[in-house]
Parts: structure tokens; sequence; C-alpha cells
């Protein structure tokens, strides 16, 4: 009984540790920098000017997008 709870104390300090080495290779690698971004960055318009649509080919044949 004794050696089990030894045991769990020592992999829950192992687990905290290792918890602790990726919450600080995380911030140094800058995952925190800009936490406000991606929420405005989904909200921007992707439609610029000469993208093309994937799903229409650019050979010459679509009608739709040539000049009258």
């Amino acid at each position: 009984m004794m050696w089990s709870m030894f045991l769990l104390i020592l992999l829950t300090m192992a687990a905290g540790f290792a918890g602790w080495l990726l919450f600080l290779w995380a911030v140094k690698s800058g995952q925190y920098d800009d936490i406000e971004g991606p929420k405005y960055r989904m909200l921007e318009d992707d439609d610029e000017i000469g993208k093309q649509d994937p799903a229409v080919p650019d050979d010459g044949t679509n009608k739709s997008h040539h000049e009258n």
C-alpha cells in the first residue's frame, strides 16, 4: 500500500514537471504572443484580386470569366 502511494506521488510529480516544461517550451516558441489575432483573422475577407478559384480551371474554356 505504501509503495503504491509513493509511486503515484512520483508519477504525479513527473507529469507536473513534464507539463511545466511543455508550458515553458510553448512560451519560448511564441505560442502565446498573439492571443487576439486569430479570432480577427478568421473574419478577414480572403477574396483577393487575381486569386483564382481552385474549382475553376484556367484553360480559357470557361465562358463565365471571358469579357464580352
